[in-house]
């Protein structure tokens, strides 16, 4: 049979369980302030709103950071040398260059929220992998 391990008002876990639970805390633990600025530029750069008519090819509709960043960061420089992205350009692998600024910016708020999103990940991860390691006989550890 197998080891069976407690955590908390839980008894008698098996290993699955047991990493189960102690994911679950360590993502509770990890849900902070930083996962709302995280979901907060996600959906703040997603291209919901209407907007002109874009040539063929281009992403449809804009964001809320996109109209507010080209309202307040309206700064054109010498050269297209920003690197952003968008939802279609995304999806078709390409890195579309700017020299508007307040483009640059707007394209790059979900990008910070996806980034935060992904460290969120691994925290929890490793977190989860050390606390269960801590509480498991040597048999049952992962890695």
């Amino acid at each position: 049979m197998s080891n069976a391990y407690q955590y908390g008002i839980h008894q008698g876990l098996t290993p699955t369980e047991l990493f189960f639970l102690i994911a679950v805390d360590e993502t509770c633990d990890e849900l902070g302030v930083n996962d709302a600025v995280a979901v907060a530029t996600i959906l703040a750069g997603q291209n919901w709103l209407p907007t002109r008519a874009k040539p063929m090819g281009a992403t449809p509709g804009t964001s809320i950071a996109s109209k507010l960043s080209r309202r307040f960061l309206d700064h054109d420089i010498k050269w297209k040398i920003l690197p952003t992205v968008t939802n279609g350009s995304v999806k078709r692998l390409k890195i579309l260059m700017t020299r508007n600024i307040g483009k640059f910016v707007g394209r790059a708020v979900p990008v910070v929220g996806w980034i935060i999103a992904a460290r969120d990940v691994v925290t929890i991860s490793n977190n989860s992998v050390r606390h269960y390691n801590r509480l498991v006989k040597e048999e049952d550890r992962i890695f």
